[in-house]
């Protein structure tokens, strides 16, 4: 029974997997139709939700059933580094050369799940990283490039080389010293959390406005945030 119930978190972390492998399969037909009438790219996007929500449900249920291991926590970095690193930079790689079928330019998304492994491993041997984060976490990685890919899917107006520079923008942001504060919350005060309160209020109306391709500029919000509440 005690085999059991320590390999529930593994189980849900598993899942974290298998929907990002999906949504990298689901990315090779971009825009094309598929499950429920929708396109590749949105299908992939609603599989690394559900990576998402399974990332959150893992750590719950590891801390509920006091499972917390060692081959959890490494599971979890792997399963982190198909959905959030390797799947948003597939949906990329393919909007790209769907744009532009004859352009090496699309192969620079390859940059996104190098310097997302090297986060987590960083993560993996830094006991610091519990209030705040080094560099970008991954999963707001995958955020970005939800919000930037959705733009880029309605509108085509992003040139290829703007995009470049994006993808070495945020491949920079994963790798580097810059400390990102966590939504994580130790009480409810508005002073104390008042970054976090701000966040996540933008977020809903960045939404609301502009749908998935808001979720870009959450990002952009949230490193600018971090810059300024690195300084005070």
């Amino acid at each position: 029974m005690s085999i059991f119930k320590n390999n529930i978190p593994n189980a849900i972390t598993s899942m974290n997997l298998l929907c990002g492998t999906l949504a990298i399969i689901a990315s090779f037909h971009c825009l094309e139709p598929t499950l429920l009438g929708l396109s590749g790219y949105e299908l992939a996007f609603v599989l690394i939700a559900l990576a998402a929500v399974a990332d959150f449900l893992d750590g719950f249920a590891a801390r509920l059933l006091h499972a917390v291991s060692g081959i959890g926590a490494e599971l979890d970095s792997l399963s982190d580094l198909v959905s959030f690193g390797l799947a948003p930079a597939m949906v990329l790689y393919n909007m790209m050369q769907a744009a532009a079928p004859d352009s090496l330019l699309c192969y620079s998304a390859v940059l996104l799940p190098v310097a997302g492994a090297l986060r987590l491993a960083r993560f993996n041997v830094d006991t610091n990283q519990t209030t705040t984060f080094t560099g970008l976490p991954i999963p707001a990685n995958a955020i970005f490039w939800i919000g930037f890919t959705s733009w880029y899917a309605t509108h085509h107006t992003i040139s290829q080389w703007v995009t470049v520079a994006f993808v070495v923008v945020l491949s920079y942001l994963m790798v580097s010293p810059l400390r990102m504060f966590s939504l994580k919350m130790h009480s409810m005060s508005l002073r104390e959390n008042w970054v976090q309160y701000l966040l996540v209020a933008i977020t809903v109306i960045l939404v609301a406005l502009m749908g998935l391709s808001g979720l870009a500029c959450v990002i952009v919000l949230y490193v600018f945030l971090s810059i300024v509440k690195q300084e005070k």
